[in-house]
Parts: structure tokens; sequence; C-alpha cells
């Protein structure tokens, strides 16, 4: 059985409508009409070996950010849902990646408790037209909506593309190992996770 998770979000700033498959094959299906960002969730679920498939129309002609933060939120609330009573998972994923000169750290817990640690920092403020401001409010918005303790730190790093880049590639690793299923009982000594 595939662990799927389904969102329809509007609000004045964006229409967005999600389907995550957790085992999936690593599809990305849709855009979000930020290019850079849609290049990011390429790679994710590459990685991540999520299936995911979207709808977004957002207020683009003023920036990206309610863009990049809205798509957040519904990934979170999508994985949220999947993983239900997360029966079974790791719960924890870790994995450090490197592209090129830059390296970059992920750790996550599949809580319930949301939490970010950004240690991440760009010698440019753009990459392309992209707002790179915007990698920690997606991440933010996915934490806050999962349920998902998160760790990233920037172990080195010169290019804002590849520190980017990094991020979400070893995002991606980290969430699916979390997300394997390993056994049959919640991996809390509450026998509870929410």
């Amino acid at each position: 059985m595939k662990r799927v998770g389904k969102i329809k979000r509007s609000t004045g700033e964006t229409d967005i409508e999600m389907e995550l498959i957790i085992d999936g094959s690593g599809n990305l299906e849709g855009k979000t009409g930020i290019p850079f960002l849609d290049h990011m969730l390429e790679l994710w679920a590459h990685h991540s070996r999520c299936d995911i498939k979207m709808k977004v129309k957002g207020d683009l002609a003023v920036d990206g950010h309610h863009t990049a933060e809205d798509v957040g939120i519904c990934l979170g609330q999508c994985f949220k849902s999947a993983l239900g009573d997360k029966l079974g998972i790791n719960r924890y994923g870790y994995s450090v990646v490197p592209m090129d000169e830059a390296l970059i750290m992920v750790a996550l817990d599949f809580s319930g408790r949301p939490y970010l640690s950004y240690e991440v920092s760009f010698a440019a403020s753009k990459v392309g037209n992209f707002d790179v401001e915007l990698v920690e409010e997606f991440l933010r918005a996915f934490c806050n909506n999962s349920g998902t303790t998160m760790h990233v730190k920037m172990l080195a790093g010169k290019n804002t593309h590849h520190i980017i880049e990094a991020t979400f590639k070893s995002f991606a690793r980290a969430v699916r190992e979390a997300a394997a299923v390993v056994g049959n009982y919640i991996p809390s000594s509450k026998g509870l996770l929410e």
C-alpha cells in the first residue's frame, strides 16, 4: 500500500493542488512558476524517491515569496497525512551531500514537533530571479506543517547555486531515510508520535 497525501489549498495569494506519494519513483509533475524552485523540487523528488503532482498558481507578479512558502506548507501537510500514525518508520534521517565545493548536512526527525535550525549563508542574494532567502522559508513551512524537527548546516560552500542544490539533495536523502519502513512499531518509547 502506497503512502499518499493530498491537499487543495486556496488563499488570496496562491491556489495549490498537490499529491505526494512517499513510496514513488522520484517523479515531479507540474510547475510552481518559479523555474529555480522547480529545478530544486525535481532534484528533491528524485533523491527522496517521492512522487509529487502539483498545480500551482501564485501571485508571482508580487514576488516568489508566497508561492515558495505555500508550496512548502502543502508539501509538509501532504507528508504529515501520508505518514499517518508513523507505524514502522525509521523516524530519523541524516545526510551529508557534497556539490562541488559545497557540503551540506541535514538531520531530521519526524517527531511531530516542528523546529528548523538553518545555518546556511550565501554570498549572493539571488540565483537568477530566485531570492535565496526563500529556501529557509520553504523549509520552515515544511517543518511547521509536517511536524518535523530539522537541522540544516553548511559545512563548506561558496557558490550559491551549489549550496542550495546540496541543501535540497541532503534534505531529500534524509527524508528518504526517515520515512523508510523498518518495522511494525511506533518509533517512540511513548508509543505515539504526534
